[in-house]
Parts: C-alpha cells; structure tokens; sequence
C-alpha cells in the first residue's frame, strides 16, 4: 500500500467522537518497532506512514502480525491495535544458482534421483512456489519430493541410459512458477557432464539437526558439527559441505568448515533479531553427486538490553492547583529481552510530590501525589529509573523536567500593616508623602501590584491625596490646612494582577503639623467701624489697679499660639502697663488731677512663630469720679504693704521652689521602680489654673493634659476672666480637643514625649494641669 493509504478509521470502530481524538491528544505509538502507521485525529482514520514489507518484517512466519496502542489522555486510555500484514504476490522465485552443475558417471542406473536446490520465493502461501518445470529433452524427468520438514524440492529422475562417448554434456533448464496471480517465476541452467561410475551419494547421520547457541556469543563459537558419509573410494569419497539457499545477512552470522562440517558463530547473534535460524546443508562428494539436511539454530536469550524508557507524552508546565492524581507524563517502559530478563519494574526519584501509576501493560501514568506549592518548590528534576528481573540486573534512568506553574493563591503583603507620615500645612500639590510597599510571592502578573486609595475617591479624607498606582507613593492634591483637619486615616489597598485578582489593606495615618499661618485676633475689646467701646476706672484706682483685660486667640497651636502683649502707644506715658502674656491692663500709679479724664492705649498682639503674626487694638480708658474702689481689683494697698508682700513672695516661691525639688527627685525615684505615672489632683478648685498655650516647652507636666508635649500639636485656650492676678481657664477644652485627637497621634505623641522626658498619666476624668518652673 502506497503511504497516506487508509487502513481503517478507527473512531467509528471504537465509537469514539472526533473531537475527542484532538482534545485528548489521541496518537498512535509503537513498542520497539518502526512507525508504520499514524493517526489522521481531522478524520480518525489510520494511514500508511511507510512502506510496508511483509517479507521484510516477518521472514518467512506464516502469520505477521504487527501491534500498535491507540492512546488517549485525560483520562488515560489505551487501544491494542492489531495489524495483520497480508502477503501479496511482490515476490519472483529465485534460485541460489544460476547455474546447476551435476557430475553424473554413464553407468548411472534408470531411475536415479539427483536432488535439486529449490528455488527461493520470500512470498507465502499460494504467492510462494506451486510448481517447477523442466526444459524438454531425452534424458531426464523431473520430479517433487518431500522433505522430513515438509518442504518440497525438485529432483532430477534419469529416465534413458547415459553415453559418454555419444554426449558428454548435458544442458537444462529448470524453471520454478508461483501461484500467484499473476504468476511469477525463475530460472536456472542445469550443467550435466557425464563421468565416470560414481556409484554412491553422501548420507547424512540426520535428515534435521537441532543445536542452540547464546546469543552474543564470541565468534568462532562451534555451534554443531555436521556428519556425512559416502562409501566410495578416492576422489568420489571426499565430501565437501556448504550452506544452500544462505541470505546475506545469515551468511555474516553462521558460517560452515566446508571439510569437517562445525558450523560456527562468524558474526553477531542477537535473540530480539533472530531467535530461530533454519539452513539448508549440501554434503557433496567428489563425483558430483549431493545430498541435502536440515539446521534448525535456536538461540538462547540473555539479559543484555537495558530497560527502553520512551516518555510518549509529558506536560512540562503543572499548574500548582492541580488536584492530587492529575497526570503529568505518559512513559513507556519495556525490555526486549524475554522472560524474567523482559520484566521491567519502573520507580521515580524519592522526595518528589509524584508517583507511577499503571493501568496499561507497559505504560506508566506520572500523576501528582499531593498538592504542589511554586512558592516551595518551582520546579522538579524527576528522575525515572527502570530495572529488569535478569541476572545481572540492568538497568536504566531518564531525566527531565516538570515545571509549576504559578496560580494566584497569595495576596499582596504590605510590609508594615500601618503607615504614620507628617506633613506641614500649606504644602504645595504634588508634595511627596510617603511611600507605602506591599510584596507578592507570586509570580509574573500574579505579583504585578496596583495600589489604590480605598473607600470613596471623593470623601473628604481620601481627596486631599493621590496615589503612585505602580510605585505606591503618595502625594498630595491639595492645600492642608491644620486649622482643619490635624489627623486623617486613609486605607491604601494593594491589588495584584491575578485573575481572579487578590488585595490587601493597609492604614495610614496623616499627622499635619502646625505653621503659623494665622494672626491673632483680638475678641476683647470688640473693635467696630465707629465705635470703640470705653473702659471706666475710678479717679481713686492705687498703683495695680485693674482697669481692664485684652483678650486674643491665635487659630494655630503650640507655640504658634503663644500670645504676647505689647503697649505701642498711649495718650499718658507711664499711665498703663499690661500683661506680657495676660493682656490684662493695670495702672502703674495713682491717677493726678493733671491726668486726661479719657486715655487711649494702642495693643500690639504678637505670636510666638518663627515669623511672627500681630494684630492690634486700641483701648478707651475714662476716669470716672465718684466710682468706688474695688479691692479685689489692685495688687498693692500701699507701699508698705508691696514691701511686705515682696518679702511673702520671695519666701513663699523659695519654699515652693525647695519642695518642687524634693517632690521631683522623689517622683524620679518612684517612676524608675514602677513606671506608673500619677496624677496630681488639685484639692480645691479655687487653686490657679494655667492654660497649656502658655506653657513654656521645658516645664514639667504632671496632668494628663498632654499641653507639655513636644510634639508642636497644640491647641488655642481663651481666658474667661481674671481675679486678683489668678488666671483661670477651662481644662475641658483641652482635653476635649485631645480626646478628639486618634489613639495613633497619642501613640507618636507620647513617644516624644517620653523622648523628653514627660510622664506619662493615668486614664481617669478631667484634671487641672499644674506647671512648676
């Protein structure tokens, strides 16, 4: 059959879908044997993929059968398929010779018979030889005989007395036809030379001879030695032996001592070639006359093929999902020894999530034994190893490759779960913030991380910022004002580019730090276009008396909000002097007859900036007569009593002074065994109460306030009124404003503050902040 030629279709034999032949990668593999045939999966027939030689393939075995496996993977599935290679007429008859010489004396007697070569048709059956035919003569007849085996051979039978001395040469023809249709044939010459009596042919000690021999056995091996005998005399006597019908191929691998008969190993003998060899042998004497026997060589296998491993199908990429039982490669292992020399056993490499499992002779599925993990391992160098059950044991290994293939099965990781960045107010867009980093042990764009702000674009907290969607850098998109917003969280979400896609959240917290930006603003006295409103003092006020009390806020905090107190300008010098940091206006000496009755004095208000911010107002002051003095309101009766009380003072702050040192060295000893911080609890509500915002940065804080922290956070305090140079103000709106502050700003603020030096305050409801200097 010529190549492409189809042998059958085997999806409608095995009822199977065509589609199935693509999508389960359907293939046609042999064992040991040439391709000779393939699979054509668009029509699922089976075609010619070579020539095909009968006589090639199977000698001269009456029945060639030829057996491929149909495969199929997922699920694995194996057909046997069965070829059985039918003998056509291809062949002619040929004979070893062309020409026949036969040496017959004249005194043969009638009716002698002279065996004769058979002529040689590769083909079977009724394609090999039906008949021979003699060319026409006087002489000679010919005749078939039969021999011990079975196999037919023409003999020579003289029918009419020989003369030398009338012919001393005969020449025939013998032809040999097949039965093929149509018939082929062959021809041979037959020399006959008339001799001399020659009156007895050589005998064989057996018609057929059995020996075995190892294969591969070293050359020069005696495989038998041959017995023939002739009982004439001299020259008729001496017997020659040779093979007949011998083919190339087997005259390089036995050969025959033409004298003393051994057949001998002249070549290689391979059992998987040949098991079984079958000779024609001629003994033949002197005279010409020839004598044939039958040789039949069984050779012996040994171990000595290694295992064939053939990996017929493998997937070099695993997904690392893949449920256990899921087939990776398809292997095909087999030995062309026979016997327990044949009997393959197929291992793979300790140490691998894989194991062998085999459904089909010969064939061996590769499947995963449990899960796979890229992250652990990306990557498997398996190891297959084949042994026989001969003696010695051989064997042999194949190596290669299985790769896992990355999944999305990790989420991205931040490497810190929250963030913390400060930024000053007023920043310009596009300032830099910060950046955030999140890290995926996948692989390729399964580790490819987008970052997002998550929540709503357009909410309040996350507008003012914009994420790097590749690099994870903040920015941000607008003006911050600490004025409004001190603290913002955010949550940035890092997503990769897996499908489906996972993510992770992360917090940041935004500190804005306070600029001075703000100037103060003067509440009291309320300042109108047209109207001032006016102070009234009695004429009577003494030295230190208080006429009235400016009052400021500064929108900043911290030491942007310290306000200071400055007279620029008044109608009397010397009149008026005011609080540095109270604002509260007093007189520096009695009123005189020659004083204004109305006295304006111009404010200036300063904070505590690095560039300072003012505002100023200006004050109406009317000395009323008749107004009575209030003694609340001065701070010296006369100067007797200023003397006195300078002397109270200066023992008073020595003595607060001397107790302040013991109570910090105690409080510093206490502290350092049992890092507990206390709160000092004002007895009596009447004590002074001073206002955070003025509170010098290296005073000591012993309330839970936090107004001492040096962390530049702070806020604005208002004084509500004044009495006999106490200053009091409400602690709730500090603490409220703190409370309002989140536990991360607490966190970093109380970092700092133990940086330098503050201590840190028990939980518990509202207290006074006391400050010693």
């Amino acid at each position: 059959m010529q190549r492409g030629s189809v042998i059958g279709n085997v999806a409608r034999d095995l009822r199977l879908g065509i589609r199935e032949f693509d999508v389960r990668r359907a293939r046609v593999v042999a064992e040991g044997t040439r391709q000779l045939c393939e699979l054509d999966a668009a029509s699922g027939n089976l075609l010619i993929s070579q020539r095909i030689d009968r006589e090639e393939l199977c000698a001269q075995t009456t029945v060639c059968i030829l057996q491929y496996q149909l495969l199929l993977e997922d699920p694995l599935q194996a057909f046997s398929l069965v070829l059985d290679i039918s003998d056509i007429n291809d062949n002619s008859p040929a004979f070893a010779a062309d020409k026949i010489k036969l040496d017959l004396v004249e005194s043969t007697v009638l009716g002698r018979r002279f065996p004769l070569e058979s002529a040689h048709d590769p083909d079977l059956g009724t394609n090999s030889i039906r008949e021979y035919k003699l060319s026409h003569n006087d002489h000679f007849s010919l005749e078939m005989s039969t021999q011990i085996n079975g196999n037919a051979y023409p003999e020579l039978v003289l029918k009419k007395a020989l003369d030398r001395e009338a012919q001393a040469e005969h020449v025939l023809k013998i032809i040999g036809i097949d039965g093929g249709s149509p018939f082929r044939s062959g021809t041979a010459a037959i020399h006959i030379r008339v001799l001399d009596a020659n009156d007895n042919v050589p005998v064989f000690s057996q018609r057929v001879y059995k020996a075995s021999v190892q294969e591969n056995s070293s050359k020069g091996t005696i495989i038998v030695t041959l017995n023939a005998t002739d009982s004439d005399a001299g020259v008729y006597g001496e017997i020659s032996y040779s093979f007949s019908h011998l083919s190339d191929k087997m005259g390089g691998i036995i050969e025959i001592d033409a004298l003393t008969g051994e057949v001998r190993v002249a070549g290689v003998i391979d059992y998987e070639d040949v098991s079984t060899h079958e000779l024609d042998v001629q003994a033949k004497d002197g005279g010409g006359q020839a004598s044939h026997c039958k040789l039949i060589i069984d050779v012996t296998d040994v171990n000595d093929n290694k295992p064939v491993i053939e990996i017929k199908s493998t997937s070099t990429n695993v997904a690392e999902d893949s449920k256990p039982g899921t087939m990776v490669a398809l292997i095909n292992v087999y030995d062309l020894d026979t016997g327990s020399s044949g009997h393959v056993t197929c291992t793979v490499s300790d140490n691998v999530p894989f194991k062998f499992v085999s459904n089909v002779k010969n064939y061996y599925m590769l499947v995963t034994d449990e899960m796979l993990d890229r992250e652990f391992q990306p990557e498997y160098n398996i190891t297959v190893t084949a042994f026989d059950a001969g003696s010695p044991v051989l064997s042999s290994k194949k190596v290669f490759v299985i790769v896992v293939s990355d999944i999305n099965d990790n989420s991205p990781t931040f490497t810190h779960s929250e963030y913390v960045a400060n930024i000053l107010e007023n920043q310009p867009t596009g300032t830099f913030v910060m950046k955030v980093k999140a890290e995926d042990i996948d692989d390729g764009t399964n580790a490819k991380i987008l970052y997002e702000i998550w929540g709503d674009a357009n909410s309040e907290t996350a507008a003012f910022l914009t994420i790097n969607p590749e690099t994870g850098e903040l920015f941000t998109s607008r003006l911050l004002d600490y004025e409004l917003s001190v603290h913002s969280q955010i949550k940035v979400t890092a997503r990769d580019g897996g499908e489906p896609s996972l993510s992770s959240t992360c917090i940041v917290n935004i500190f804005i730090q306070d600029q001075n930006d703000n100037a103060p603003v003067v509440l009291y006295p309320v300042q109108s276009s047209g109207f001032t409103a006016e102070e009234i003092v009695p004429a009577e006020a003494p030295r230190g008396y208080l006429v009235t009390k400016v009052v400021a806020v500064d929108a900043d905090s911290g030491h942007n909000a310290w306000l200071s107190y400055r007279i620029i300008k008044e109608s009397r010098p010397n009149l008026f002097v005011i609080g540095l940091h109270t604002g509260e206006i007093r007189t520096v000496r009695p009123f005189e007859e020659d004083d204004d009755p109305k006295q304006t004095v111009s404010v200036l208000v300063t904070d505590n900036g690095p560039e300072s911010l003012s505002a100023t107002v200006t004050v109406s002051i009317a000395i009323g007569d008749g107004l009575p003095v209030l003694n609340e309101l001065f701070e010296f009766s006369d100067e007797t009593q200023g003397s006195d009380n300078i002397t109270l003072y200066l023992l008073t702050a020595l003595a607060a002074v001397t107790s302040l040192f013991i109570l910090l060295i105690s409080g510093m000893i206490y502290f350092n065994f049992c890092r507990r911080s206390y709160v000092h609890r004002s007895p009596s509500a009447s004590l002074p109460v001073f206002p955070p915002a003025y509170c010098p940065s290296t005073f000591t804080d012993f309330s839970r306030c936090g107004t001492l922290l040096n962390d530049d956070r702070f806020d604005s305090f208002l004084t509500t009124g004044s009495w006999r140079g106490d200053f009091r103000f409400g602690s709730n709106t500090d603490t409220d404003t703190l409370k309002k502050r989140s536990a991360a700003y607490q966190k970093s603020a109380l970092r700092r503050a133990s940086a330098d030096r503050s201590m840190k305050v028990r939980t518990g409801a509202p207290q006074p902040c006391y400050v010693f200097p």
